[in-house]
């Protein structure tokens, strides 16, 4: 008797143990859920929901996954992503597997069978739907909502014909190819359709709730119309769907075909759980070339224009005109899930392309944020972080993940802390580096530990979804935190990218001096490879705008004008409090937008915020408004009237945008901003300097004294109140007649810090001057014989208090 053997499965995590062993590293780290959509159908706003995703290192690269909600399918998901990056075709090359020509036709069967479907898979309400249609239509399910809603016959397709990835269409010729072969279960009449040939037993037809009706009862779903040509603007639409009748036959009418097998879908836009898709007509001669039984067919013939703007939301080919909807069957109901897709919501989508539209978004400011220039602080940062924009942006792109390599600065050898005398000497150290890069300390004095913090940088890189690297970020400038550099290297990537979509015919000169200038490199061709849509899509988009014009400002009080602003003087009004903004200082305003007609005759506002808060300085909001608030006190309120900004923009900030949108097609308009300074929160006399002086006064403090030092011809110095050594640290760069060198202070973490610098710098110059450098714990008001003798002292912004 012959005994089956079970065949076993290979995951992808143990294909990849098999192949790397224990040079496989898995790294898993927690992150926010960025796709709640906030009533805007493929918005992504971040949420608290605790989600994974998993780094894996390989010997040769590195790849990150998607986000997933459990850390085992973060780290398959890893594994999955490096073995198409291997080359390696888990179905064809596992043993254990089937070849995925028959998988994809075991699949289709099994779809069709009386076992299938589960009660929530997403496919059941389609098969229940197609049993609702009347006449020569019953029971057909149109083989592109196969591919859109079941993953394993997309998966399999992939496999076939990588090409589905970008043309989904493609699918419905491989689908279709795998009916001859299904004994006689389904068939399909000469359309893009399957239908079960033998009726579903009663049993199953009673518990799926399949009941004809002859209610006239619809449900109204807003969706979003697209033409293929960018001359035509994007049209809302209104489908009205029976409850005795199938939504694809609603779209297929509006769309001008006979019926729904000639509706393709895209995949789905925005969060993993939206049904926001793109649907788009298949034309005749598409049809019968995807029903051909030429197996070799690859590219087909397809007739209509491409459509940019629906393939620009998707990343997928879309030709002819496009229905936007959100609507469909899902995994948590059985039910018809549908929401509306309003235009203030399709152009939201569209500026969320962009980073700073990112920014926008989050802090639900459209016309008056803007994705800041510098990342100061975590506490002073507002809306999304840079790190979360970036993924955000990659995610919207349809990019891999971005990889984040964040290093510690390497130190040659550690420093020791010799208990004596309360004092830390840093020459004759042996090293214990491995202990402060655990976090370890150094016990000093009276017992205390004394941690070393380590610097960091960090180096981004994004790569295209078949890992092609597009660009590549390495910043020389190092932070204390992690996170500060993470946050720091992403922004860097953001503003470039951020740029180039301010100015999508910017010459390829000017774009490599911005990269170089921001420690980019790229590649032209990955790049314009994969934002070749931006151009035309945001260029029509600005086009749109003709004829924006300012009224003359009324003021007469302002004496000073905002060059290069496009701007009308401000009109500030208000008392004087004294409490002025600067650099730094966190600012809370409410502000009004509204659209201004030539010679005042509409008004519409627009945008409005009782309290929005920024930081001064960092280009956290438009010039034009930091510009204007500048000169104004705590109290004041101003109103000025500048240009329009990208009609995106503004019809994303309005509720109804078709109307705003033929205000500004009919007339000259500009926006009118009225501002009220509520408060100043003053920033921390550091960061102040930092803003108001350059270089900062300490820095300039430093640099005098040690020119005064090298005049002196000093041999030994002793600095009171060093701190973390910035003094001696510099003395160290300059050749000096300095032999020995003692560092006093109250502060045994600044000791520590300073023990840390001068070690790293003693032991990179062999040929030092310095021969000896001590640093002491102790108080400047107190007398140590030890500190008798030198032949200069120092004291640099040190406060005393005597009692």
């Amino acid at each position: 008797m012959e005994i089956g053997v079970k065949k076993t499965i290979f995951s992808p995590k143990a294909i990849i143990n098999q192949k790397f062993g224990s040079k496989a590293c898995y790294k898993v780290e927690k992150v926010q859920e960025e796709s709640t959509q906030n009533g805007f159908p493929g918005l992504e706003i971040p949420q608290k929901a605790p989600l994974f995703r998993c780094q894996l290192e390989l010997p040769e690269f590195t790849v990150v996954s998607d986000i997933c909600r459990k850390k085992k399918d973060a780290e398959q998901s890893a594994a999955d992503l490096a073995l198409k990056r291997l080359g390696h075709n888990s179905v064809a090359e596992n043993p254990s597997d089937k070849d995925p020509c028959d998988a994809l036709i075991d699949q289709i069967k099994y779809l069709f069978s009386d076992e299938f479907p589960l009660p929530l898979h997403p496919l059941r309400g389609h098969l229940r739907a197609a049993l609702l249609r009347r006449g020569d239509l019953y029971g057909l399910v149109p083989a592109s909502v196969i591919a859109a809603c079941d993953t394993k016959t997309s998966n399999l397709c992939k496999l076939l014909n990588p090409e589905v990835e970008l043309k989904p269409f493609l699918a419905l010729s491989l689908i279709m190819r795998t009916i001859p072969r299904l004994s006689g279960c389904v068939t399909s009449k000469g359309q893009l359709s399957i239908q079960k040939q033998n009726p579903y037993p009663t049993e199953i037809i009673e518990s799926s709730d399949i009941q004809q009706s002859d209610s006239s009862e619809s449900i109204l779903v807003k969706a979003i119309q697209i033409p293929a040509s960018l001359d035509k603007t994007v049209q809302p639409v209104t489908l009205h769907i029976s409850s005795a009748g199938y939504y694809l036959d609603v779209i297929a009418e509006e769309l001008g075909v006979t019926d729904a097998s000639k509706v393709f879908l895209s995949r789905t836009i925005g969060k993993a759980s939206s049904e926001t898709r793109l649907y788009f007509a298949a034309s005749e001669s598409l049809v019968m070339d995807l029903l051909s039984d030429l197996a070799n067919v690859k590219d087909f013939h397809v007739e209509g224009p491409p459509n940019a703007r629906a393939s620009y939301f998707c990343g997928q080919g879309i030709y002819g005109d496009a229905i936007m909807a959100s609507i469909g069957y899902t995994w948590r109901s059985k039910e018809l899930f549908h929401e509306h897709v309003s235009l203030q919501s399709y152009y939201r989508m569209l500026i969320s392309k962009i980073p700073s539209g990112i920014y926008k978004l989050s802090r639900e400011a459209i016309l008056a944020a803007e994705l800041p220039s510098v990342f100061t602080s975590k506490a002073n940062w507002r809306g999304s972080s840079p790190r979360e924009i970036l993924c955000a942006f990659c995610r919207q792109h349809w990019l891999s993940e971005p990889i984040f390599s964040v290093t510690s600065v390497p130190l040659k050898a550690s420093c020791e802390l010799l208990r004596s005398q309360n004092k830390l000497k840093v020459t004759e150290v042996a090293g214990l580096a491995t202990e402060y890069a655990n976090g370890g300390g150094l016990n000093a004095g009276d017992g205390e530990s004394v941690g070393l913090e380590s610097n960091f940088k960090c180096e981004v890189k994004v790569f295209s979804k078949g890992w092609d690297l597009i660009m590549e970020c390495s910043p020389k400038e190092i932070y204390r935190k992690q996170t500060d550099a993470t946050h720091s290297a992403s922004l860097k990537v953001l503003s470039w990218l951020n740029a180039y979509f301010k100015d999508l015919g910017m010459p390829l000169e000017k774009l490599n001096c911005s990269a170089d200038a921001l420690d980019i490199s790229f590649s032209l061709e990955n790049f314009h490879k994969e934002f070749a849509l931006s151009q035309s899509i945001h260029n029509v988009q600005q086009s749109g705008i003709q004829g924006s014009k300012l009224p003359e400002s009324k003021s007469t009080d302002m004496q000073y004008t905002l060059s290069g602003q496009d701007v009308c003087l401000p009109n500030i009004e208000g008392s004087d409090s004294g409490v002025f903004p600067s650099n730094g200082s966190l600012l809370c305003i409410s502000y009004s937008v509204s659209l201004l007609t030539e010679g005042g005759h509409a008004k519409e506002l627009i945008e409005s915020k009782d309290e929005y808060e920024f930081e001064m300085g960092a280009g956290a909001v438009i010039s034009a408004l930091e510009a204007v608030v500048t000169p104004m006190s705590a109290g004041q309120c101003a109103h000025f009237n500048m240009k329009l900004p990208p009609q995106e923009f503004i019809l994303a900030a309005v509720d109804d945008p078709g109307r705003i949108h033929s205000l500004l097609s009919s007339e000259a308009c500009c926006l009118e901003y009225h501002v009220t300074l509520l408060r100043v929160t003053k920033p921390p006399e550091e960061r102040m300097e930092q803003a108001l002086f350059s270089p900062p006064l300490s820095k300039q403090r430093v640099e005098y004294a040690v020119q005064q030092i090298k005049k002196s011809c000093a041999a030994t110095l002793v600095d009171f109140g060093c701190g973390a050594g910035s003094l001696l640290d510099s003395l160290l760069d300059y050749p000096t007649s300095l032999e020995k060198i003692v560092g006093v202070d109250i502060s045994q973490k600044s000791l520590g810090r300073a023990a840390k610098v001068l070690h790293a710098k003693l032991s990179s110059k062999s040929d030092a001057g310095v021969k000896s450098a001590i640093l002491y714990d102790g108080s400047i008001t107190e007398f140590e014989p030890q500190l008798c003798g030198f032949d200069i002292g120092t004291c640099l912004e040190v406060f005393i208090f005597l009692l």
